[in-house]
């Protein structure tokens, strides 16, 4: 009688947790072009309702370890304008295409590991995301909004992950993207079981960016001791230097030959120690630096400040996106037919790329600093971590760090090194509830660069145990 009563209840279990995945079965991923091996995770690809018409693509894959107990992460690539596909198939996602642009390999640092994580493509027009009425002009509250309908719509979609601990975590502008939804979540209605967000490598500060980059590219030899010095005299005053928005004509010269070094002489301004794709010819894309130095673009293009000869003596052509990076095995592989299918894409939509020019350039930023963004939530006992590769010029570690010490929490860890695999992987400091971290060696896309270590940072941070 107890063994019979044993297996209707395994039955019933059963059949109750087939119903419930069951709910969202006509987006679950079973095959893959070019996958030879059989992964021990479950994944779907398909789409989210935002706002009227718009329907963000999503690829959510199920964690090796224990999927209705280990948290729920969203990841998202900034830009803006560029696809967290990026983030899947070259940085953190289980598998990555190989140079062929036909086959996968499994990605053994892959946060799946450890964690349920869904990719989204936002704002609509991105990657495969769009919009009814293919209009795609949008702002940082808009796409906040849109993000925070489309979590509910993934929650209503996937019930069972309702009560899992969910985390938040964006890269590059995902410095604006993270805080801003974190917010809508942590203030909102729907019920998420929020515990924290991350930013790596993030623009969280327009002014303390810029001013730091400076300061990082002369102390990391790119800039000579005559423009070093040339700087300081025009544009510092009793010790204080202004290179953010100083009003002085030569200071923004000068200022524009420091640019154009980190921006057109050929360096990886993703990755200084690294080659950059193509050679130094390969100029890097615009759209990648134009959140930098905002403040003196008219000027310089007026007086054409930044059309100087490169390093070679010839002015650099346009080259991939992003600048020195080689996507074009993602992106083959992503606008196949078959692969298309496998996700579920509509055949209406246009080809996959990395980046929108259509979204990013009719984008309006509305957070010079997401400074009061961080401290309200901080205020709510949510829990942050800022990360940075050290080596990174695009959104610069020096910049975040004095971006977190502003926000003028009390230390309670004090500055100190961090262990990945019997090395020192970076430094980090803690601010109560707010983490401040670099991953030594690593650039913009620390995962890609730095996987191991970045793993043990993500372990770290989701089971708020010491780094």
């Amino acid at each position: 009688m107890t063994s019979m009563y044993f297996v209707s209840l395994v039955v019933y279990f059963l059949a109750v947790s087939c119903l419930t995945w069951a709910d969202y079965a006509p987006d679950e991923v079973t095959e893959l072009p070019g996958m030879s091996f059989k992964p021990n995770y479950r994944q779907w690809s398909g789409y989210l309702k935002a706002s009227p018409g718009k329907f963000l693509h999503y690829w959510f894959v199920t964690s090796q370890r224990d999927p209705l107990k280990d948290p729920v992460v969203l990841w998202l690539n900034g830009g803006p304008g560029c696809s967290s596909l990026d983030g899947f198939l070259s940085e953190n996602g289980p598998f990555h295409v190989n140079d062929d642009g036909a086959t996968l390999y499994e990605n053994k640092f892959s946060w799946n590991r450890i964690a349920n994580v869904l990719y989204l493509e936002s704002p609509a027009g991105v990657g495969y995301s769009y919009s009814d009425d293919q209009k795609y002009k949008t702002d940082d509250d808009e796409v906040a909004d849109d993000n925070y309908l489309a979590l509910q719509s993934f929650f209503a979609k996937f019930p069972n992950f309702t009560q899992n601990e969910f985390f938040i975590i964006g890269e590059s502008y995902g410095g604006i993207y993270a805080p801003t939804l974190s917010q809508r979540v942590a203030t909102g209605t729907a019920k998420i079981n929020f515990k924290g967000f991350a930013v790596g490598n993030g623009l969280s500060s327009y002014a303390l960016n810029d001013q730091s980059l400076i300061y990082f590219g002369y102390y990391h030899g790119l800039f000579g001791e005559q423009l070093w010095t040339d700087l300081n005299t025009n544009c510092c005053d009793k010790g204080t230097c202004n290179f953010f928005n100083n009003s002085k004509e030569a200071c923004k010269t000068l200022l524009s030959q420091a640019f154009s070094i980190v921006y057109d002489s050929g360096l990886n301004e993703y990755a200084l120690y690294m080659d950059c794709e193509g050679g130094v010819r390969a100029r890097a894309y615009e759209r990648s630096m134009s959140q930098l130095f905002r403040n003196y673009r008219k000027h310089w293009d007026n007086f054409q400040l930044l059309k100087v000869p490169s390093v070679t003596g010839q002015t650099p052509s346009v080259g991939e996106v992003p600048p020195c990076i080689n996507s074009t095995a993602q992106m083959n592989w992503l606008n196949r037919g078959d692969v298309r299918k496998a996700l579920h894409i509509p055949d209406t939509l246009p080809p996959w790329d990395i980046c929108s020019d259509v979204v990013g350039g009719q984008y309006t930023n509305i957070y010079p600093t997401v400074k009061d963004v961080y401290l309200k939530l901080l205020s709510l006992g949510v829990r942050a971590l800022v990360y940075n590769g050290d080596t990174d010029m695009a959104c610069n570690f020096l910049g975040d760090k004095w971006f977190v010490e502003q926000l003028n929490q009390k230390t309670t860890t004090k500055y100190q090194s961090w262990i990945s695999d019997d090395q020192i992987a970076g430094f980090y400091e803690q601010y109560g509830n707010i983490t401040l971290l670099t991953v030594k060696g690593a650039g913009h896309m620390v995962p890609q660069w730095a996987p191991g270590p970045a793993l043990d940072m993500f372990q770290s941070f989701l089971s708020n145990k010491p780094y």
